[in-house]
């Protein structure tokens, strides 16, 4: 007896996300079999004598932690700063009907599209002439600043999704609009602003092209810019030390998924809430 046409093609899609996950799973398993291996190479083998010693070896402050705290400080002050703005931002474009809401839902939508290497030579210029060149701070208010339209466009969807009336209930109790944001619409948003937080932080913690041409002290740069100093000279790359460097690098983003994943999962918990 033949195979039905869709269970053909639920082989088929099953066949395919197979592959996908493969292809992903492999340069994970190199990450991981490459950090215990003392002798690491390029090709993925499975360590013959597992070690802890490239671990050893990038367990220092000049190489993991002061790259790390730098990446946590400038990622994590410029994610802050792109939620709470990113929230200020969706809440009129959510919340008020105007004939320019769409032109600039729009304009916000493809600005994400600019690279932003073609903005990065007149922004260096000007970073210099404001003595922003060379700080954290400048380059995190960059970061927030490269990231806020997305988040802006992604922030104001998920507010829709959250009845003006129970808002309005709250201004019936002599709330203001900010503490209807604060209270109300913000909390039942709960798992479209972890979405955002997540996006945010990830976008700007592997971003490798801004810091490098903002920072130029060598104790200042994040870990996203450190990484190169294990690819050494004439194609000489230390690639036990490159995947455990990896691995410690990657630890912060998925800390972060963890803490905040049992929110992505909740909806708006909204039933019953608009009865009556």
């Amino acid at each position: 007896m033949g195979l039905t046409r869709r269970t053909r093609e639920r082989l088929a899609a099953d066949l395919g996300l197979a592959v996908l996950a493969v292809a992903f799973a492999l340069p994970l398993l190199w990450l991981v079999f490459a950090s215990l291996d003392p002798e690491a190479k390029l090709r993925m083998s499975a360590p013959s004598s597992p070690g802890l010693e490239n671990f050893s070896a990038v367990w220092t402050n000049d190489i993991t932690f002061t790259p790390m705290l730098n990446s946590l400080v400038m990622c994590g002050g410029a994610t802050l700063v792109t939620v709470v703005a990113a929230a200020l931002a969706a809440y009129p474009l959510s919340r008020y009907r105007s004939r320019f809401s769409r032109p600039y839902l729009l304009t916000i939508l493809f600005s994400t599209c600019l690279p932003v290497t073609a903005i990065m030579v007149p922004v260096y210029g000007l970073f210099v002439q404001v003595n922003l060149i060379d700080t954290l701070f400048g380059t995190a208010l960059f970061l927030a600043t490269s990231q806020l339209p997305f988040a802006i466009w992604l922030m104001k969807n998920f507010m829709d999704g959250v009845p003006v009336v129970l808002e309005e209930a709250a201004w019936t109790d002599g709330a203001s609009w900010f503490q209807g944001l604060r209270r109300v619409i913000l909390p039942l948003m709960g798992p479209g602003f972890s979405v955002v937080t997540i996006y945010s932080f990830i976008m700007m913690w592997g971003n490798f092209f801004v810091p490098f041409m903002l920072l130029l002290s060598p104790e200042k740069f994040p870990a996203s810019v450190n990484i190169y100093t294990f690819f050494g000279n004439y194609g000489r790359v230390a690639y036990g030390e490159l995947a455990a460097f990896s691995v410690l690098y990657s630890t912060p983003v998925i800390l972060l998924y963890v803490l905040i994943s049992r929110r992505l999962g909740g909806g708006f918990a909204l039933g019953g809430a608009v009865k009556g």
